[in-house]
């Protein structure tokens, strides 16, 4: 059962993009949440909420393409 080289490295491109994501989204919480007393506060938590769930996408689809260049799908 070999591995399909090409789906498994796209998989991993995704997991590179997620990589990021997932420090950037809990910074931009926290700074929002430091500058409550700022106008911008709900739309930088907005942002910061945004780039988690498109972490957390990434990470889920990253790993399916892994997954199904491992088994042949």
């Amino acid at each position: 059962m070999p591995t399909n080289q090409k789906v498994f490295a796209k998989g991993i491109k995704f997991l590179t993009i997620a990589l990021p994501l997932l420090f950037i989204g809990p910074s931009v919480i926290y700074n929002a949440f430091m500058n409550k007393n700022n106008v911008w506060h709900y739309l930088v938590l907005a942002i910061g909420i945004l780039v988690c769930i498109a972490a957390v996408y990434f990470i889920f689809k990253g790993l399916k393409i892994i997954v199904d260049g491992l088994f042949d799908n």
